[in-house]
């Protein structure tokens, strides 16, 4: 059988990785892509978003959503205080309205921001009813006056 001497092995080893370096030019040496080679470069290597959106999808548009929330009193979920009481009154409001599963996605997702004991609203949902039911949901937790509904009613997507 044959034995395999450690000592022996440990010279080779790093003796093919020391020639395999010495083998290749150093980065520096390489000389820069001309502005050609970079652009068919790019002709032939595979788009780099495969999630790119397609000519017959529709571009995102929350604009007017984002104007809206810049204004300087518009509340917003960063606003969210940190206070036990404020956060528990969140929980419990999140907690109603996700138990009821026949609200839709867009209604479980509503943004809930409370402020000493206040509740703000946001979001789109996909109906009247929907509206309703998530403010009914958030005035049993926080009581009546405590509630401010800036809920927007989504519009059906075409299929």
């Amino acid at each position: 059988m044959y034995r395999l001497n450690a000592h022996r092995f440990a010279w080779i080893v790093p003796g093919v990785v020391l020639a395999g370096m010495l083998s290749a030019p150093p980065l520096a040496a390489q000389a820069p892509a001309s502005k050609a080679q970079t652009k068919a470069r790019a002709k032939t290597q595979a788009p780099a978003d495969v999630n790119r959106r397609t000519d017959s999808q529709a571009p995102a548009d929350n604009t007017k959503v984002n104007t809206r929330d810049r204004a300087d009193n518009a509340v917003t979920a960063d606003q969210q205080k940190e206070n036990p009481t404020d956060r528990d009154l969140t929980q419990k409001i999140r907690r109603s309205i996700m138990n009821d599963k026949g609200l839709s996605t867009y209604a479980h997702n509503v943004k809930i921001v409370s402020q000493g004991g206040q509740v703000t609203l946001k979001g789109p949902v996909r109906s009247d009813q929907e509206k309703h039911s998530v403010e009914a949901k958030a005035i049993e937790v926080a009581g009546a006056g405590h509630v401010v509904n800036e809920l927007s009613v989504a519009p059906e997507k075409a299929k």
